[in-house]
Parts: structure tokens; sequence; C-alpha cells
């Protein structure tokens, strides 16, 4: 135990079961827009959503999506690459939570409940760090991850977020 009573080797297993849980939650969800797979729609399915929503091409939009929630799900899991995993998880979030999620708060309504949950858990790995049982730590890249270049890789995650918003295009004429 040091000064703030937490003990590094709890601290680090706790952040390994969160990063397991939400890394590999967050790589199913892209793999459901991908591949189809656990109960998914796939690109085309996925994409025909995405029209729907403004965003068109739809399957190049929705294999972004998904190629951004594989991405970062498994780069959380695995702890690796710092603040970047979760500032894709951030910025997918983002586009969930407005363009489908946005006007209630909880899941059961459909509301900000899930993509918020992800978007803070991806903000706690971020700041907190990965702990002692990653791959940033084994390959000698945690100390790399300075506050400051959290912060800005965090922001481009942001911004990301934003400008896909930007870029939506809702009632234009529908092409897959």
């Amino acid at each position: 135990m040091n000064t703030s009573g937490l003990h590094i080797d709890s601290v680090s297993t706790g952040l390994l079961i969160g990063r397991t849980v939400i890394g590999l939650l967050m790589a199913a969800h892209g793999a459901q827009k991908l591949f189809g797979w656990f109960g998914g729609y796939g690109l085309r399915g996925t994409g025909e959503f995405m029209v729907q929503l403004g965003y068109r091409p739809g399957v190049a939009f929705a294999a972004a999506a998904g190629f951004g929630e594989v991405a970062s799900g498994l780069l959380v899991a695995l702890g690796f690459l710092g603040p970047v995993g979760p500032a894709l998880m951030i910025s997918v979030m983002i586009v969930a939570a407005v363009t489908v999620h946005w006007g209630n708060v909880f899941a059961m309504k459909n509301g900000i409940e899930l993509p918020l949950l992800y978007a803070v858990a991806a903000l706690v790995f971020a700041f907190a760090g990965f702990g002692a049982y990653s791959l940033d730590t084994l390959l000698g890249l945690a100390n790399l991850w300075s506050s400051a270049l959290t912060w800005t890789v965090l922001g481009a995650g942001v911004v990301g977020g934003f400008a896909n918003l930007a870029i939506r295009r809702p009632g234009a004429p529908a092409a897959v």
C-alpha cells in the first residue's frame, strides 16, 4: 500500500477487469455492424440504418463505425496505445448518443445511458492508465502517455465525433 491507501496490484486487477469487459463488449458491438455477429445486421443492414440517420454512403459509414468500435474495444481490452482506444470509443459514442439515443436518458427508452457509460469508462481508462497488466506496460509504452498527450488524443477523438455529426445530412435522398 502507498500513502494514498491504494494497492497497485488491486488497482491494476480492477483496471484489467474493467478494460476486458468494456473493451470486448465494444469490440463485439462493432462486430455486429461489420460481420452481423451476435445478432447484428452486418454492413448492408447497418448501412441502410446509417442512411436513415443521414449518413451516405451508408455502407461506408457502417464500416467506419464498426471498425472504430472493434479497434477501440480491442485496444482498450489489451491495454495498448494509451488514450488512442479510449479516444476512438468516445468518438463513436458521441455520434451514437446524438444520432440514435438523444432525447432520453435510460436504455429502456433507447436513451443515452449506454453510450454515456462507454464514453465515461473510456475517459477513466485514458486518465487512469491501463495498469500493470497491460500491453503498454509490458512493452514499456505506459510512460509515453503524458497528461498533455492524453488530452490531445482525447481532444482529437471528440473533434472527430463532432466532425462526423457535422457531415450528417438527414432527409437527403437515400443511397446505400
